[in-house]
């Protein structure tokens, strides 16, 4: 039956030294992303959910429980949902900080339709696949929703909907607490992609 699986971006995490967290456990959400969380919860009561799928990491799973209270849901941890892997993981990142600058980090930046400094964007859209239809197969006819990261994210909208895989990142269309819904038909295929942004009025200013 068609349905949809709408892929959640986990909220605001506290990050005042703005890192580059990456895989690392233990990176928990701020208050404003709690905020984020249960504002999409409220928000996703117009859907009849069959299952939640969420990244290991701890961030997705906080950003998860309350959206799975609201449907009476467990939530399934499924890795496949789980951040890209990032060989400045752990660094300060933001504009300005200087790390792209070091002869270091040359090494990790020839090859960025990869891309060459983490997991390489085929492998995220092989696994965002895989972990999108287990969801639609869990749900059994309802909707589902799947908690995962904006890198991940957007590379699989990227490639459904024929957009080249190299980018920059500040163009992403996938912020914070941020729905992308796969539609998927009768024949079990994606025919269809819409964005949706629920927390919209607690995203931080730019």
């Amino acid at each position: 039956m068609g349905s949809t699986v709408h892929v959640l971006r986990h909220g605001e995490v506290h990050n005042p030294e703005k890192i580059l967290y990456g895989l690392q456990q233990g990176w928990h959400l701020s208050d404003r992303g709690h905020e984020m969380a249960g504002l999409v919860a409220d928000w996703s009561k117009q859907f009849e959910v069959g299952a939640v799928h969420v990244s290991p990491l701890q961030r997705a799973q906080e950003t998860a429980k309350p959206l799975a209270e609201v449907h009476g849901k467990q939530i399934t941890t499924d890795p496949q949902l789980i951040e890209a892997a990032n060989i400045f993981e752990g660094k300060k990142f933001e504009l300005g900080s200087g790390v792209l600058r070091h002869p270091s980090s040359w090494k990790h930046l020839t090859r960025p339709w990869i891309p060459s400094w983490g997991e390489p964007y085929e492998k995220q859209i092989s696994r965002m696949l895989k972990a999108v239809f287990s969801a639609h197969e869990s749900a059994n006819g309802k909707d589902a929703f799947c908690v995962s990261h904006q890198l991940p994210i957007w590379i699989l909208r990227s490639a459904v909907e024929g957009r080249r895989l190299m980018h920059d990142p500040r163009k992403r269309e996938c912020t914070l607490a941020s729905v992308t819904s796969f539609h998927i038909d009768d024949d079990g295929m994606i025919d269809g992609v819409t964005y949706s942004e629920p927390a919209k009025a607690l995203l931080p200013k730019k």
